[in-house]
């Protein structure tokens, strides 16, 4: 797994397409301030790895929100970071049963749609940890 984690001033998207096409059809826009942003990429070796793996990924979205003190994360599916890729149902269950741990211990999540492109702007701080690359 693959990920790319922000803190962001601000992140705002909205759907543009669908990439999976069996997908139900959503249009949907948010807007939040002060949060973590992850990128997420499974990869095909991930469905073979054991439950560490959603709680690795838990405590990296924990610890880049806790460095700036908020409880609000975005997580986004960014099949982009390596040409291995789990099966989006793999993807799709990880990135939901993250959001029900996070949520669980008080976080605020929002997650873009699972199989869209989207539309979207982030302010990313500064700060040397603002942006960070991390491969579980």
């Amino acid at each position: 797994m693959k990920l790319l984690l922000f803190y962001a001033h601000s992140w705002w998207y909205k759907t543009a397409s669908k990439s999976l096409q069996y997908m139900p059809d959503i249009e949907k826009e948010e807007h939040i301030e002060k949060t973590a942003v992850i990128f997420l990429h499974a990869e095909l070796e991930d469905e073979k790895k054991d439950k560490g793996l959603l709680e690795k990924l838990v405590k990296n979205i924990k610890w880049i929100a806790g460095k700036f003190g908020t409880k609000n994360v975005v997580i986004h599916s960014f099949n982009h970071l390596s040409s291995s890729k789990a099966s989006p149902e793999f993807s799709e269950q990880i990135i939901k049963d993250a959001t029900a741990k996070l949520e669980n211990s008080g976080y605020k999540v929002i997650c873009t749609p699972f199989g869209y492109f989207n539309e979207f702007k982030i302010h990313v701080g500064g700060e040397s940890l603002a942006k960070v690359f991390k491969e579980l």
